[in-house]
């Protein structure tokens, strides 16, 4: 008899443990990330592993270092004078700062003078510098830098392994989709989860609402980018970028009954040295199993993140299937929030002034909300009262941008 109550208690001891495992196994964190950076491989004005510091200094998880139309790969050499003149500020020189970071045994230089040159190191050499402690990875991204007609076409492409060439179109709307394609295409090749987002639509006023919808090989797309220079707000005449989102998914849904966009929220930074297009004013939080490439890129892929300037949740909890969404803010100190929810009802499509209306203003730290028959679909906006510490236009707030939920009977069956 006693032996068999040990080896029940054994056997119960097995059941719980896998329980434990199970649940362990299913735990999602929340990881912080930039999707959209540039270095001295492109137009950016410092070394990659100065850029990274930064961002695993300020608490990122993930980093894509994005420059155009190239991976960090290969041998490249600089004029140290050229790297000089890209300085937006007199303080320290670009280059000493880099040698009393990580000290002349890293730091390659050649040269004398006017030909002086230094090396940048590539991602594969500085990534055991930053992913050794776990807390940190690297992401490899591009931005494949495209354009039709004179309209800029940017297309940021995460977690490759190869570059991508930009790929050219018949018009605007198919020069997106030609490059989208190419992501997707290398993607099932290398069988390698990816993803692409359309940068900046409001750059050079190249691509409208109605071309984000049509693109229906476009999943993602920045609804928030801290460049100045992108024409976030729009103007009087043109919709800013929330209200593209708002178009093209209403376009999208009711029109050609096809999935909405996922919005994200991007640094785009170049300068760090002082300037204007600075680093850690945008970022995603992806809730995710682990903090690697394919967890994270599967995750955004599901639409299990937000975008954020500022705002974060306590915890969120969007349902699509049962058509809610309900979070609570880690509330800032003094801070007051209010949360709007945003969408468009059945029969409103046409009707400029009410797509993308405000269905509810919610003042406080919680927020519920659930699907009604009459609405297309539904996103969140959260504003707090605390000014953002590096504004990219004037009167900026902290604010975190939810994915939108919707109605599935509305898509088209493929």
């Amino acid at each position: 008899m006693k032996l068999e109550k040990q080896l029940l208690l054994f056997l119960l001891s097995v059941f719980y443990l896998n329980i434990l495992t199970a649940n362990s196994a299913e735990k999602q964190l929340w990881f912080k990330g930039n999707t959209h950076t540039h270095s001295l491989w492109s137009d950016g004005n410092d070394f990659p592993e100065m850029i990274a510091k930064f961002y695993k200094d300020n608490s990122y998880h993930f980093l894509v270092l994005s420059d155009h139309n190239v991976l960090s790969r290969g041998e490249k050499w600089m004029n140290v004078g050229a790297i000089e003149k890209r300085r937006r500020t007199l303080g320290v020189a670009t280059l000493k700062k880099y040698i009393s970071t990580f000290g002349q045994d890293w730091v390659e230089v050649r040269g004398e003078d006017k030909k002086q040159e230094v090396r940048l190191k590539t991602l594969k050499e500085i990534r055991p510098k930053f992913e050794r402690g776990g807390d940190f990875i690297f992401i490899e991204g591009e931005e494949i830098t495209n354009s039709f007609g004179g309209s800029p076409v940017h297309t940021n492409g995460m977690n490759l392994k190869e570059r991508i060439v930009p790929k050219k179109g018949t018009s605007l709307r198919d020069t997106m989709r030609n490059n989208i394609i190419a992501v997707r295409e290398q993607s099932l090749r290398l069988k390698k989860p990816m993803l692409s987002h359309l940068n900046h639509p409001n750059f050079g006023w190249s691509i409208t609402a109605k071309d984000l919808a049509h693109v229906l090989e476009e999943k993602f797309f920045e609804v928030y980018n801290g460049h100045p220079g992108i024409n976030h707000l729009g103007d009087a005449k043109r919709p800013g970028d929330e209200k593209i989102w708002d178009i093209a998914n209403t376009i999208r849904l009711a029109t050609l009954k096809s999935d909405p966009l996922f919005g994200i929220s991007s640094d785009d930074s170049h300068n760090y040295h002082g300037g204007d297009v600075k680093p850690g004013r945008g970022w995603v939080m992806v809730q995710a199993s682990s903090l690697e490439e394919d967890s994270i890129v599967k995750s955004m892929d599901s639409g299990n993140f937000y975008g954020s300037s500022g705002v974060h949740f306590k915890n969120l909890l969007r349902d699509q299937k049962k058509g809610t969404l309900e979070f609570e803010i880690e509330a800032g100190a003094g801070a007051e929030y209010v949360t709007k929810i945003i969408g468009t009802r059945k029969g409103n499509e046409n009707k400029p002034d009410l797509v993308g209306e405000t269905l509810a203003t919610i003042k406080g730290k919680k927020v519920k909300y659930k699907l009604m028959d009459n609405e297309w679909y539904f996103r969140a906006t959260v504003t707090s009262s605390t000014n953002h510490p590096l504004p990219s236009f004037n009167g900026q707030k902290e604010q975190a941008w939810t994915q939108p939920i919707w109605d599935s009977s509305a898509i088209r069956k493929k």
